[in-house]
Order: structure tokens, then C-alpha cells, then sequence
């Protein structure tokens, strides 16, 4: 055949398709994106295609014929680490990677061993498409490589734009107001693809980091308003001040769900003391709790539980705005006269702790360098729960009375490992390794909270505190659904089913009271805050929050979830789908989100508003222009 006769076949088609049907590959069998309908499959296949299209395109503007396949090589590699880097968070966090995140390089020295345990063998195969792009780049070079006219240059580019604004239109029509109401993630992913995401996480990040600098707090007394019409009750409980004085021990207690409580693996009961706990005479066990965090983890429920602020969408509030003005409760119990301080058995950089704590006025951090930490009593993150509480004992007897002091837990984290002559109970036996190895660590972390209490008990400390146990995120991921529905002996984990594993424990005990009791009310770390300050007799009328005090009665009756999800006394919505709470029961689905007579979008909107409220506070840094002067006791 006459080479002047062949046809060629530009790299940047090929390579467009064979990254495309990588990606869909990607997006349809190693993440758990969730397809409700035809149109959502249909968006789903067509945007990997948009996105490399519009990318590889850009080689045709480069003179240089070997400028061109140096482009498109390198492109697909770094296109390939992109979406690998993006497929191994899945795997932990089930949400993808944000800007704010790459910044948060203090914590990438710890994260190994979790790290190494999310890489599979056959991850190889992600980048097999780049490998087939750079070897034709290179071997068939008179095959692939085209001396553009302008007017081809021309054609890839309207044909980039005409793909991309038709990839958006389907999206609007599947999801309306899809970029104004972006909480989730996924949503974006799904309808304008993980490249397209990112472009718009980078654009969405440019504005916040302008928000600061332009705010002046005219902003305020709009949220304000909203808080004293939707939010705060009436400001006294029957049981404000019934803590007065007294220390509070604050337990975070590491990936605790609440699935866990009152229940057995392989017929062995895998909280005794927990459980004890939920009948105790002297504990209030919220049994409908629900943790709030995002990205941030145990940072977001630390931040929630300080600030009864939303954390951010995007990377944890402890990096992205750690030097803001706060009005945290450590800050309002310092000024009733309480010592602050946090114990954590890690790095005091991780998560910028180090910096924030500054912020939210903790007097004291005994981090790593508080403890003696030798190969046999350490384990995973580090310290073993039962050496950490131990050695802690000391200290906290040398902090001036009253005290506020939280210790957070490491035993119990991801990927949940133990020595063996620390378990107690057996793993459990399904497809997940994560799961199975869940239930000794919880075990381990309930013996060590029972060894705790009785160290205050002799310590002398117990009498005079008041100890809250909360667990501060989920530990098991959407990832395990198929082995959590074993272990829950489920057909399958449906998007109902989901929502309600992200209850965790929350208890407040306190010794001598008589009259707890188990607390059915939907309840979230949002109302941490303002309950506890008011058992401590701080009133809370001047200051900015959304959450309730947990033990009146009026309150407002949901939980927002970060992502625009929300938990009422009566309904569900998550996933686009509104839920009758009790029963399960689908009462609207994601076609009628927006109709009038969906009972979930007027609390939906509420949800929205609190979200954009709490994230005006955070960027703009809002509180630098409040001047929260104690209030008056009377």
C-alpha cells in the first residue's frame, strides 16, 4: 500500500477513547457511584470521553509534530496518577480528592501503613492505556501524528466546547442546579466527570480564598437573625447549671459506630461496658446521634464539637482556616474559670492541631511527647488505648480544678490493627478484611474506656466530673456494604440503611445524678456545644451556633449531614431520595426533589441555608468582627 494513501488517525482520538473507556471503567467497577436511572448511566459513559477529548485536544495547537505526542504522553500518565490518586482515597474516605487537601502534607507521615493497605496488585492495570498511548507515540509516530491545518485546530476545539456545554446540559437536566447546590461530591463526579470536578474544586477554591479578604461582617446580622428565629430554643433546660463546676472529660472515642452497642460478633458481646453504660442510672445514651463530619474526619468532629459550626465541604476547617477567630467552647468555659487541654497520643502537627488549638483556647496539649511509647505497647497510629488512658492519669490530676479535657483515642482507627494477646473477642469472618478486624479493636477501646473510669475513680477525680463519651465518625466506608449487609443480615445496604450507620454512641454521664436515661431524639455533634456549656450554667444567648442544647425540648428538629443530606424526627434524605424515617418507607425520589409536594425540600432548604450560613462564618473569617463579651449571669 502506498503510505501517501493511508489514512492516519490523529493520537489525540485514540488516545481519547482509550482513556475515556479507562475512566468509565474506573468510575462503573472500582467506586461505588450509585446510578438511579438510564439518563445517570447515559451521563456517566459520556463524560470520560468529554473530558479527554477536551484535554488531548489541546495538542493539535502545538507546531511541533513531536510537541504534540510529548503532550499527549505525558498527559495520559499524569492523567492516570490523577484518577489512581483519586481511586485509592475512594477506598478509605468513599469521596474525592480536594485541593485543600494537597496542602495537607503534616499528615502524610502517619498515613502509611493505612495507605499501603488500600493498594491492590492489580492496580497495575489502571495504567495500562497510558503505557499503549506512549509506546504508539513512539513506534508508530508516521501513523498517529498530524500536521494540522488551522482549520483542523479549529474543528477539535468547537467539537471540545460542543461536547462539553452538551455534557453539562445533560447534567442540568438530570440534576438542576447542580453547580449552585454542589454539597456532594459524587453528584459533580458523576455528572461532569472527575476532571471536570477538579477544575471546578480548583475555581470553587480560588472564590473561598477571596471571601476572607472581602467580607466586612454585614454578613452577620442576616445569620444571626436566622439563629434566634430557626435555631435557638429557649435558652434554659431542666438540666442547665446540673453540671456546674464540675470537670468535664470529653472521650472522642475513634471510629465508634453505633451499630456496635448492644450487639455480638460470633456470639460474643463486643461492648459490655458501653452497654452497661446505656442503663446506667447516671448516663443519658443518645441512640440516635449522628456524626457530621466530612473530609476532615476526627478534625471535623472535633471542630463541630467546639464550635457548633459546619465543617468545611472541602479538606478539614482545622488546615484550610486553623488561624480564624473562633468563639469555641474551651474559649467560654476558660472564662467561667476552667483549665482546657486535649490529650492525643500523636504528632502535634497532625491535622494542624498545633496551630488551631491556639485558636480555640486550649491552655494545654499533651501530645506525642507527653507519653512513653516503646514497640510493645503501641500498636498501629500508635499508643495503645489502655497505656494511653493510663499515663494520662497523672496529668490530668495536675490540672487545676475545674477542667476541661478531651482525650482522643487511637487504637480503634483504620485499618484496625491488634496484637493478638490485646484481643478479647475474634475477628469476623466476610469478604472485609476492614470489618473483620473492627470488632476486637472496638472491644479493646471498651475495655480501655472501663479501665479509665476506674483510674478517675481512684484518681479522685470521678465524683467531681462529668464524663462524655462521643464517637467522632464512621469507621466502616460504603466500600464494605456487602459485608456489612452479612454481618446486619441485609439483602443489601440501600442508601436508608447507609445513613443510619453513620449514627455514633454519644453518652453523658454524670456520677451521683439518678436520673439518665436512654434519649430517643434524632441528635448530632452539631449540639454538642451548647449542651454542655449549658449543664455547665454558661449561658449561650449572645452566641453564633446551630446546634440545640439536647435536653429541651425545643429544637428544631433535624440534623444536616455535610453534603446536604439531613436527618429529621420523621424523614430521610439522602442520595436524592426523601425516606419516611421509622418505617423506610421511599416517600419521593430524586425526580421530585424539587416538587412542592415533597415533604423533605422545605427542610432541605433549611439544611442548605445553615450549610451556606456556617460556611460564610468559616471563609469569611466572620467572628474577627463580633466582640462576644461574656454574658451576665441572672
Amino acid at each position: 500500500m502506498d503510505n501517501n494513501r493511508r489514512v492516519n488517525i490523529p493520537l489525540y482520538v485514540l488516545a481519547s477513547i482509550l482513556f475515556g473507556l479507562k475512566t468509565y471503567i474506573v468510575y462503573r467497577f472500582a467506586l461505588s457511584i450509585e446510578l438511579d436511572n438510564i439518563m445517570q448511566e447515559a451521563i456517566l459513559f459520556i463524560n470520560p470521553f468529554v473530558s479527554a477529548f477536551l484535554f488531548f485536544a489541546i495538542s493539535v495547537w502545538f507546531s511541533k509534530q513531536s510537541r504534540q505526542m510529548k503532550f499527549i504522553r505525558y498527559s495520559a500518565v499524569i492523567g492516570s496518577v490523577i484518577i489512581y490518586f483519586n481511586l485509592v482515597f475512594y477506598r478509605s474516605f468513599t469521596d474525592f480528592i480536594t485541593v485543600p487537601q494537597l496542602f495537607q502534607t503534616s499528615n502524610a507521615a502517619d498515613l502509611g501503613t493505612s495507605v499501603l493497605t488500600l493498594v491492590e496488585w492489580y492496580d497495575l492495570a489502571f495504567f495500562i492505556d497510558a503505557i499503549i498511548i506512549w509506546m504508539i507515540s513512539k513506534r508508530f509516530t508516521d501513523r498517529v501524528a498530524v500536521d494540522y491545518e488551522k482549520s483542523g485546530k479549529v474543528f477539535a476545539l468547537s467539537m471540545s466546547l460542543v461536547l462539553l456545554a452538551g455534557n453539562f446540559f445533560l447534567a442540568e437536566m438530570e440534576r438542576p442546579q447542580l453547580f449552585t447546590r454542589a454539597f456532594d461530591r459524587e453528584y459533580l463526579v458523576k455528572n461532569i466527570g472527575l476532571f471536570n470536578y477538579h477544575v471546578y474544586d480548583i475555581a470553587v477554591h480560588s472564590k473561598v480564598k477571596t471571601q476572607r479578604v472581602f467580607a466586612d461582617g454585614n454578613e452577620l446580622p442576616e445569620i444571626q437573625q436566622y439563629i434566634h428565629d430557626k435555631v435557638r430554643g429557649n435558652e434554659r433546660s431542666e438540666l442547665f447549671g446540673a453540671a456546674e463546676d464540675k470537670n468535664i472529660i470529653f472521650i472522642s472515642a475513634e471510629s465508634l459506630q453505633t451499630f456496635v452497642i448492644n450487639n455480638e460478633v460470633n456470639g460474643e458481646t463486643i461492648t459490655p461496658f458501653l452497654n452497661e453504660l446505656t442503663e446506667d442510672e447516671d448516663t443519658y445514651y443518645f441512640e440516635n446521634f449522628y456524626h457530621q463530619t466530612q473530609q476532615g474526619k476526627t478534625s471535623d468532629s472535633e471542630f463541630i464539637t467546639e464550635n457548633s459550626l459546619y465543617p468545611s465541604s472541602r479538606g478539614a476547617v482545622f488546615f484550610t482556616h486553623g488561624e480564624n477567630e473562633y468563639h469555641a467552647m474551651p474559649e467560654m468555659l476558660e472564662e467561667k474559670g476552667y483549665e482546657t487541654s486535649v490529650f492525643h497520643a500523636n504528632n502535634k502537627s497532625f491535622w494542624n492541631r498545633d496551630q488551631i488549638y491556639q485558636s480555640l483556647h486550649i491552655d494545654e496539649f499533651y501530645d506525642v511527647d507527653s507519653y512513653e511509647i516503646t514497640d510493645e505497647n503501641s500498636v498501629g497510629w500508635g499508643l495503645k488505648d489502655k497505656e494511653y488512658f493510663e499515663q494520662s492519669i497523672p496529668y490530668l490530676q495536675s490540672l487545676d480544678q475545674p477542667f476541661y479535657s478531651k482525650f482522643i483515642t487511637l487504637t480503634n482507627h483504620f485499618p484496625f490493627e491488634l496484637d493478638e494477646e490485646d484481643m478479647s473477642i475474634d475477628r469476623y469472618d466476610s469478604n472485609s478484611n476492614t470489618l473483620n478486624s473492627y470488632f476486637p479493636t472496638v472491644r479493646y477501646m471498651d475495655e480501655a474506656i472501663e479501665e479509665f473510669f476506674a483510674d478517675l475513680k481512684d484518681a479522685g477525680l470521678y465524683e467531681d466530673s462529668i464524663i462524655v463519651i462521643m464517637g467522632d465518625h464512621d469507621g466502616i466506608s460504603a466500600n464494605h456494604n456487602k459485608a456489612m449487609s452479612m454481618y446486619l443480615d441485609k439483602d443489601e445496604i440501600t442508601p436508608y440503611d447507609y445513613i443510619q450507620l453513620q449514627r455514633v454512641p454519644f453518652f453523658v454521664h454524670i456520677p451521683g445524678h439518678g436520673e439518665g436515661k436512654v434519649m430517643d431524639e434524632v441528635a448530632g455533634q452539631i449540639d454538642i456545644k451548647p449542651t454542655l456549656l449549658h449543664l455547665a450554667g454558661i449561658h449561650t444567648s449572645n452566641d453564633i451556633y446551630f446546634g440545640n442544647d439536647l435536653f429541651h425540648d425545643d429544637r428544631k428538629g433535624y440534623i444536616a449531614m455535610r453534603n446536604g443530606d439531613f436527618v429529621s424526627d420523621d424523614y430521610i434524605s439522602t442520595n436524592g431520595i426523601c425516606y419516611d424515617r421509622g418505617s423506610g418507607e421511599v416517600i419521593a425520589s430524586q425526580s421530585d426533589e424539587l416538587e412542592e409536594d415533597n415533604v423533605c425540600t422545605p427542610i432541605k432548604d433549611k439544611v442548605e441555608l445553615e450549610l451556606d450560613y456556617s460556611d460564610q462564618i468559616i471563609y469569611g473569617d466572620l467572628f474577627r468582627f463580633v466582640d462576644f463579651d461574656p454574658e451576665p449571669e441572672h
